[in-house]
């Protein structure tokens, strides 16, 4: 426990007798408030039996009254059973004329009403037979087998309000002896009887009244006041025979209504309980203030030695010595540590300004007496450092700090402090070394921090500003003021190095870069941004520049020849040009809008400008258009395989089926591969378009069979990206093709002279599957015959474009009959695409062509349609009939 909680702990102690008897007195006030309170509950509770008590007797005594009257007039009629009405009414109306609740009265012999009073009212009720009403048999029958008087209700009347009924058994006889005669039914009406008996508005308690018959359990209340009962009700009952009353009453606002005289009462148990206790708490109060002032007192005296302490130990801790000079007497009194700063003797009684003077360095001596004596002059703070000579000849540097005061004689003197600050000054030295170390090294760092950064954003072989410089004078660029970019490719570069090397290629740049440099205007900006690639940017005005001309100079200057390693070398440039011509454009699209001004260039032949204008955007936006339903094309598997017949040249039978892709766009139908296929070659996704064509082929090919129709083989055309997928053979090796029936076709565009190992490689595993090569478009390539020949295709399929003049032209006949010649020499089967008339048909024939395919004898079909087609033979010719003929028809 900590000093201020047992502070408070025992300030709360002063308070322990006053709360001792606070808490006597409160228990004594509650538990005679419980005593009062019990005693008012035991006075209503009297009360209220008191008054239920009486409500009591007045109801038993008033329905018990009502039957007696009744019982007389019955024992009349045991007398004389064959009473005669008037007789009756006489007797009943003496009855009926005291102050009584009785509404009506029925006699009944043998249970059938024959007398009734008042008649007025009942003669319904004369001739009543009680066994035959069904309400009524019960109780009759009771009173008759019991042989005694039976009350019950309250009952709901047939005249309206409820009532109590009391039904008599008359007996007659003679001679004593008793036979039942009938009974007596009277009515006495219960809201009189209840105001008779005194339940009326002006109660003094709250009321109910149950009936609860003898042998059950069912209870009603037919009975309450407006105030309702509480709960624990004084309860009584009022015996009727067959059932009794039960009455529950409770004070008009319950057992728990305060009394009159509570607040009075409280009131003064309240002032006796302040009176008693209030003194206790003003002494416990003057005590715990008594108890305050001791702590605060004996604290003061903690805090004073607590900092004594701390004082001393900052003094030996800081290792400071404290002294105080006397001007008048010139007397210093020095402690133990300022003996030790000045190698004084501790044993020496008094020191004085000569100790002090003595061990002052030679070069600071006149300084700090200057500075020690204006301090006393002026009464100003004395602060300032110095060195001192140690009697072993070592240097310490002191700091003195003092203040100037009065003294009691009224002179002047200083007291004050020194320190050894020997470490201080040497650590600031080693700091301001290390300082001009740092800054030193900083510089350096600095320096190779610049050459960094400038080989960071500068090509290391061409010098030139990189892609990444590039980047920031494009961000820097911004969407607003002139920019214009040209976007320079060298052409044949790829030759050069493929020829002479790498370091022919490095020289052909830095040549490409020099004359860059000594073309272009020393505000524009000129960068390598990879490979052959440079990226001019200018903010000059476009309009005053002429950016053409000045890319058309750089292309010839490029393109001037050049000697590296002893050779002759020319390259060329082609340029893409991209001027801003919205404030909002954007850096970035520009040099997008470059690169496809570019790609037109080199498109269009090479060694070119080309500038970005609306044609070329709208190019590109259809062709991004293209690309994007390219794509969702194939993911919604519109593209379809169309299928065109080869046929026998001699017989004319059907061969072979070509499948040819065609693309079934939802809003434009039909397109022809022409149109989707270069764009699909940048998409990369020509393979995937083989895949799905090929799939469908092979599909239907099953289907024809299926259905009678017995192809013999189907040719696809495979793209040379798709003969790469290294997935390939082993997707072909699942599908179990049977040998001969499938035929890959492919291009004589794809370079075989320079095929790698892993393309030929391909190529034999798809031919040991027993799937057959040919050779499309033969004779538009650029792949010589030795390569063909050594790729031993299965077929060579002649281009359409050497067949369209062979009618006209006997040169491109000896041409098509040289092809035709070389593979009957090697083996190869010959197969003209293109045939557009008969006549080519024939010709081709005559040429020893094996098989023929052209708009001559089916175009391109839907795999339905061509099963029809095939079905139908109508390409054939009549039987005896020339080929000619067959043309005709």
């Amino acid at each position: 426990m900590n000093r201020s909680e047992r502070t408070s702990f025992e300030g709360l102690g002063y308070y322990v007798p006053a709360l001792i008897v606070a808490v006597a007195v409160l228990f004594a006030a509650v538990f005679t408030d419980m005593q009062k309170r019990r005693l008012d509950e035991e006075y209503l509770r009297s009360f209220t039996t008191e008054q239920l008590a009486l409500l009591q007797s007045r109801l038993q005594g008033n329905i018990q009254g009502d039957i007696k009257l009744v019982q007389g007039l019955v024992a009349a009629l045991s007398t004389e059973p064959d009473m005669p009405p008037e007789r009756f009414a006489d007797l009943a109306s003496r009855i009926f004329r005291e102050d009584t609740q009785l509404r009506n009265l029925a006699i009944a012999p043998d249970f059938v009403v024959t007398l009734a009073y008042p008649l007025k009212g009942n003669e319904r009720s004369i001739g009543l037979d009680y066994r035959k009403k069904e309400a009524q048999r019960a109780a009759a029958m009771r009173v008759r087998d019991l042989g005694r008087l039976i009350v019950t209700g309250p009952v709901e009347l047939v005249q309206g309000g409820l009532g109590v009924i009391a039904r008599y058994p008359i007996y007659a006889g003679k001679d004593g002896s008793r036979t039942f005669h009938g009974i007596a039914s009277a009515v006495i009406d219960l809201d009189r009887l209840l105001a008779n008996s005194g339940f009326d508005d002006d109660l003094k308690i709250a009321v109910s009244i149950t009936s609860r018959p003898h042998d059950g359990n069912t209870t009603k209340t037919f009975f309450r006041t407006a105030r309702p009962v509480d709960t624990n009700p004084v309860v009584m009952t009022v015996d009727l025979g067959h059932e009794e009353w039960v009455l529950s009453a409770s004070p008009l606002n319950g057992w728990q209504q305060p009394s009159a005289d509570l607040g009075l009462f409280r009131g003064g148990l309240t002032l006796l309980v302040l009176i008693v206790v209030a003194p206790m708490i003003w002494v416990g109060y003057l005590m715990k203030d008594r108890h305050r002032h001791i702590l605060a007192l004996q604290d003061r005296e903690d805090r004073l030695e607590t900092v004594s302490q701390r004082l001393q130990l900052a003094l030996d801790a800081s290792k400071v010595g404290v002294w105080e000079y006397d001007a008048d007497t010139g007397s210093l009194s020095w402690d133990g540590r300022m003996r030790e700063l000045y190698n004084v003797s501790p044993h020496k009684p008094i020191c004085s300004y000569e100790d002090w003077r003595a061990a002052l360095h030679p070069d600071d001596i006149e300084e700090a007496e200057r500075v020690f004596a204006e301090a006393i002059e002026k009464e100003k703070s004395y602060i300032t450092e110095f060195r001192v000579i140690t009697a072993d000849g070592r240097t310490r540097h002191i700091r003195a700090h003092g203040i100037t005061r009065r003294t009691a004689r009224g002179g002047m003197g200083i007291v004050g402090a020194n320190w050894d600050v020997t470490e201080d000054i040497r650590l600031r030295e080693e700091l301001l070394k290390a300082k001009l170390t740092a800054e030193a090294q900083n510089k350096a760092l600095e320096d190779a921090h610049l050459v960094m950064e400038h080989n960071a954003l500068h090509d290391a072989l061409t010098r030139l500003p990189n892609r990444r410089f590039l980047d920031q004078q494009l961000s820097l660029a911004g969407g607003g003021g002139p920019l214009t970019l040209l976007h320079i490719d060298l052409d044949r570069f790829k030759d050069i190095n493929d020829t002479l090397g790498h370091a022919a290629g490095d020289e052909v740049l830095k040549h490409a870069a020099t004359v860059l440099r000594d073309h272009i205007p020393a505000e524009d900006f000129i960068a390598r941004i990879g490979g052959d690639e440079f990226v001019l940017l200018s903010r000059r005005d476009p309009k005053a520049a002429d950016f053409t001309a000045l890319a058309t100079r750089l292309v010839e200057a490029i393109s001037e020849p050049m000697t590296i390693e002893g050779h002759d070398c020319r390259i060329g440039a082609s340029v893409g040009i991209a001027t801003r011509n919205e404030p909002g454009e954007s850096a970035e699209q520009l040099l997008v809008n470059a690169d496809i001004a570019l790609y037109e260039a080199k498109r269009r032949g090479r060694n070119r400008v080309e500038s970005f204008n609306d044609e070329l955007r709208l190019k590109t936006v259809e062709i991004k258009r293209l690309s994007d339903d390219i794509l969702r094309g194939l993911e919604r598997r519109e593209f379809r395989a169309f299928f065109q017949p080869q046929f026998d040249a001699r017989t004319l039978e059907i061969v072979g089926v070509e499948a040819l892709a065609r693309w079934e766009h939802p809003t434009r139908g039909f397109i022809a591969p022409d149109t989707f296929l270069p764009v699909a070659e940048t998409l990369n996704v020509v393979a995937k378009i083989d895949e799905t064509i090929l799939d469908q082929a092979l599909f239907q090919a099953t289907r024809w069979k299926a259905q009678g129709l017995d192809i013999p083989r189907v040719s696809v055309n495979v793209s040379c990206q798709r003969l790469r997928d290294e997935t390939l053979v082993e997707k072909l090796r699942g599908m179990n093709i049977r040998p001969g029936t499938l035929t890959f076709e492919l291009l004589e565009s794809i370079s075989f002279d320079g095929a790698d190992d892993a393309l030929k490689r391909s190529i034999e595993e798809i031919k040991a599957l027993g799937i057959d090569i040919e050779i499309d478009d033969f004779g538009t390539g650029h792949a010589s015959i030795v390569s063909l020949l050594e790729l031993s295709p299965k077929r060579l399929k002649i281009d359409r474009r050497l067949i369209l003049p062979l009618i006209e032209s006997r040169a491109q006949q000896s041409l098509v009959g040289s092809i035709i010649d070389i593979g009957r020499v090697r083996g190869i089967e010959i197969v003209a695409e293109g045939v557009e008339t008969i006549a080519h048909a024939e010709l081709l024939r005559a040429l020893g062509c094996h098989a023929l395919q052209g708009y001559a004898f089916a175009r391109p079909m839907a795999a339905d349609a061509f099963l029809t087609f095939a079905k139908a033979r109508e390409w054939m010719p009549a039987n005896g009939e020339r080929l000619s003929r067959a043309g005709a028809k």
